[in-house]
C-alpha cells in the first residue's frame, strides 16, 4: 500500500511538471517616455558669503563676525519677517607660502569665511539683497538659486505625460510586429526638478555698484521619466 501512494505522488509531479513546460510564456514589451514641465518658480534662494584674513586666527575671526553680522542685519533690512536667513558653511583656516625649491611652507596668517543663505517668496528683492549684502561687507555672492517650494503638483502632470508618451512607443512597437497591447506588467517612474542658477561669476562682479544688479528669474523645469513593461497579445 505504501508503494502505491509513492507511485501516485510521483506521477502527481510528473503532471505538473509537464503542464508547466507547456504554459507558453506571456510576450511583453519595454518602452520609455519623458515629459517636462516647465513652472514659474516661487522661491529665490541667495547664498552670501564673507571672507576676511588676519595674522592670527583669533583675529580673522572677530573681524568676519563683525562684518558677517552687517551684512545679515541688511539682508534681514530687505528681506522682512517673511525671509529666512540661516547659516550653511563656517570655517576658518591657515594660510601658508609654500618655498619655490621646496622646504618648510611658512604660515602667513589665517582665513575666516562666513556663508549664510537667505530664502524669500518676494523673486523681486534678487537685486536688492544681493546689492545691500555687498555695500554691507559680503565679499562674494555664492549662489543664486529660483525653485518650488512644492513641486509635486508639476511632478505629477510630468509623470502623467511620460506615462502618455511611453503608452504610444509602446503601441507603435506592438502594431510592428503585428501585436496588440494587454495588460501592464510593470511601470518605473524617476523624476527631478531643476533649479534656476544664475552666474554668480557677473553677480560678483557687477553688484555693488550705483546701478542696481538686474536679475531674471527664468522657469523651473520639473522631469519626469517612465518605462513600462506591457503584455503583447498576438
Amino acid at each position: 500500500m505504501k508503494k502505491i501512494l509513492l507511485s501516485a505522488g510521483a506521477l502527481a509531479l510528473l503532471v505538473t511538471s509537464a503542464s508547466a513546460q507547456f504554459t507558453a510564456r506571456r510576450s511583453s514589451v519595454r518602452a520609455s517616455g519623458d515629459a517636462t514641465v516647465s513652472v514659474k518658480p516661487d522661491q529665490l534662494r541667495l547664498g552670501v558669503g564673507v571672507t576676511t584674513t588676519a595674522a592670527t586666527a583669533q583675529e580673522a575671526s572677530d573681524q568676519n563676525a563683525t562684518q558677517a553680522t552687517a551684512v545679515i542685519a541688511a539682508l534681514r533690512k530687505v528681506a522682512g519677517t517673511a525671509g529666512e536667513i540661516k547659516t550653511i558653511g563656517y570655517s576658518v583656516s591657515p594660510n601658508y607660502r609654500y618655498p619655490q625649491g621646496g622646504g618648510t611652507p611658512t604660515l602667513t596668517g589665517y582665513t575666516a569665511n562666513n556663508t549664510v543663505e537667505v530664502t524669500t517668496s518676494d523673486l523681486s528683492l534678487g537685486g536688492k539683497l544681493i546689492d545691500s549684502s555687498v555695500q554691507a561687507g559680503a565679499t562674494n555672492i555664492q549662489s543664486l538659486r529660483f525653485a518650488l517650494k512644492d513641486s509635486e503638483a508639476a511632478r505629477f502632470e510630468a509623470l502623467r505625460l511620460a506615462t502618455l508618451q511611453a503608452k504610444r512607443h509602446a503601441e507603435a512597437i506592438a502594431t510592428g510586429l503585428n501585436a496588440r497591447l494587454g495588460y501592464v506588467i510593470a511601470a518605473d517612474e524617476g523624476a527631478a526638478a531643476r533649479t534656476v542658477l544664475a552666474d554668480t561669476r557677473s553677480l560678483n562682479s557687477a553688484s555693488g555698484g550705483s546701478v542696481p544688479t538686474p536679475v531674471e528669474t527664468g522657469m523651473v523645469d520639473v522631469y519626469a521619466t517612465v518605462t513600462l513593461e506591457i503584455e503583447l497579445i498576438p
